[in-house]
């Protein structure tokens, strides 16, 4: 008798609509020029049968021109469309995760 291995990924890596999401690209969508300051954290769901993505950034204040440009970066980094999310300062969890996957499989 074995013991099952690894079930999953191990890491913060995840898998949206058939295309692979790394840390490295929300970082890279944070220190995007639109972007105000703070954190950036991208939360997965899943919407019916789609995957529905936010990117939650922080930012003390900002105008929608900023949202709009912030979330043309993230398709463009990403090549999948988002909803942008401003909160304010301090709000995101401090837990070192950077992708939330809030999808549950049955």
């Amino acid at each position: 008798m074995r013991i099952k291995g690894w079930l999953g990924r191990a890491d913060q890596t995840t898998k949206v609509k058939g295309m692979f999401v790394h840390p490295e690209q929300v970082a890279e969508v944070g220190q995007a020029p639109c972007r105000a300051s703070g954190a950036c954290a991208w939360w997965w769901a899943r919407a019916g049968e789609q995957d529905a993505m936010t990117l939650r950034a922080e930012a003390q204040a900002t105008t929608r021109a900023s949202r709009r440009k912030l979330a043309e970066t993230l398709q463009a980094i990403t090549k999948l469309k988002g909803e942008v999310e401003i909160v304010a300062p301090g709000s995101l969890p401090n837990d070192g995760k950077v992708i939330a996957d809030e999808r549950t499989y049955t």
